[in-house]
């Protein structure tokens, strides 16, 4: 027998080193041309919290941290008819008074220091919030006017941070809070709250279980950067390890999902609903056709994002979506085929939320989306992958089953409760709730920055569901 015969033709090689080269290029750019988390304001301890409690603002802006401290003891909401609220009205007046006496003082001095503007949105933002929910109610069809001394700043500031001009998920959660004991780390047991809008403990402890819930995100953080520095996702060695770190994300996802379900014997459905949920609405909380919010002295303000915080603002639940591939737009033709519910649906709702977002966060997500091979493209490549891969996925869609009851019990039992009255809602009839409200004349019931929270929620779970392998 000819040796030479067994070798490969010239051409052979010729086409084995150009495979070589491509797959030298694909791993260099995996690699090159990733940027560290740390490039956009996300630190590998704190993830998406700063590694340190936010400064106060520079003695210039007294008047702003002053009014901020202020505000729990003078104001009260202004569709409060209770004695305690009544009681704050002549205060809640001056209040407001003082803030339509203040000169638009200039933020560009802010601009050098990140973490001072981050600053300046919270205390603006919950000035913005104070303001408005603390005034009588206005008259159907008209717009509340925000006066142009928290309008004009707040915008700047907005611009300068990427993200919306009004309360925000970072405001409330993200960069609410001092250390417990300053010579200690952050830590969720070294955080405690600072503002609060109804000064209750179930108020507290609403952040408290958003802040476990994205502590609790922070190690899926890393295990979505070191899948993206993976230089070679082809071998055994990094095949067994995606396996294991999709098993340790699904066990990240069923924490969370617990740490959720800890809220209810936390946070009283009649408090929150009642007393803080009033404070979070937006200019567009009443629907799309309701009067909503004009800022003062800021052109066009009728286009700005104004729906105030919300839990699709969490960065982290978003990464997490954009790792696995789930398809809130509808884009792909996955199975079983979206609902009409599903196609009614607001599907550039998750989209619109990262624009609530610190724009160095929103960049991130980005930066994860263009990652060149998905995993779920990896998994559906490879036979070892694929249950580790829908195993994750349905803790992901048992976590947003459990979303739904839980807005159930706050939400939509609430919205046919009164502030004394008590019931229960079964999360089967959840819908025909709905429905009823809804031929009732009420109009749906919304979340807080005026989505129908039925489609909202119920889309989200069933796109989640189509994104297993093993339906595709």
């Amino acid at each position: 027998m000819n040796v030479v015969h067994l070798l490969p033709s010239p051409h052979q090689y010729f086409f084995l080193a150009v495979s070589l080269l491509q797959s030298t290029i694909a791993n260099s750019r995996r690699t090159d041309k990733r940027r560290s988390p740390v490039d956009f304001d996300v630190d590998v301890d704190t993830g998406f919290f700063p590694p340190h409690p936010l400064p106060h603002l520079p003695p210039a802006y007294a008047i702003w941290e002053t009014a901020l401290a202020e505000a729990g003891n003078m104001l009260s909401l202004g569709e409060d008819d209770s004695d305690p609220a009544v009681a704050k009205r002549i205060s809640g007046q001056i209040w407001r008074s003082q803030v339509l006496s203040w000169p638009v003082i200039d933020t560009e001095p802010l601009q050098v220091n990140l973490r001072l503007l981050q600053r300046a949105h919270l205390v603006l933002s919950w000035l913005v919030h104070y303001y408005v929910h603390s005034a009588p109610p206005a008259a159907d069809g008209v717009p509340f006017t925000v006066p142009e001394s928290l309008a004009i700043p707040l915008v700047a500031v907005s611009r300068c941070l990427g993200m919306a001009p009004v309360l925000t998920f970072a405001d409330t959660v993200l960069w609410n809070w001092d250390l417990v004991d300053g010579s200690l780390p952050l830590s969720i047991e070294n955080m405690r709250f600072v503002n609060l809008f109804s000064g209750t403990e179930d108020e507290r402890n609403f952040y408290a279980t958003s802040a476990k819930a994205e502590f609790r995100g922070i190690e899926m953080l890393r295990i979505i950067d070191e899948y993206n520095n993976i230089p070679n996702l082809s071998d055994f060695t990094s095949i067994s390890k995606v396996a294991r770190d999709l098993g340790r994300l699904s066990g990240i996802i069923n924490d969370i999902s617990d740490i959720i379900q800890s809220v209810r014997p936390l946070v009283d459905p009649h408090v929150f609903y009642w007393d803080l949920r009033p404070w979070f609405e937006g200019s567009d909380a009443k629907g799309p056709s309701a009067p909503g919010w004009l800022y003062e002295g800021v052109p066009d303000s009728e286009n700005l994002d104004l729906s105030g915080p919300s839990a699709g603002q969490s960065s982290v639940m978003h990464a997490l979506d954009i790792f696995l591939d789930v398809d809130h737009k509808l884009r792909q033709r996955r199975y079983p085929a979206p609902s009409d519910g599903n196609k009614r649906a607001d599907h550039g709702f998750m989209e619109r939320m990262r624009r609530y977002m610190p724009g160095k966060h929103r960049d991130y997500l980005s930066s994860l989306a263009a990652t060149p091979c998905s995993i779920r493209e990896l998994a559906q490549q490879t036979p070892a992958l694929r249950e580790p891969y829908d195993n994750a996925v349905m803790a992901l869609k048992k976590l947003r089953d459990l979303h739904m009851r839980i807005a159930c019990r706050y939400i939509v039992t609430m919205s046919r409760s009164t502030p004394g009255a008590h019931g229960g809602c079964p999360v089967a009839s959840m819908m025909d709730r709905l429905q009823s409200s809804r031929a009732a004349g009420n109009g749906p019931i919304r979340g807080t920055g005026g989505n129908e929270l039925s489609l909202l929620l119920k889309a989200g779970r069933d796109a989640t569901r189509r994104t297993l392998l093993k339906d595709n």
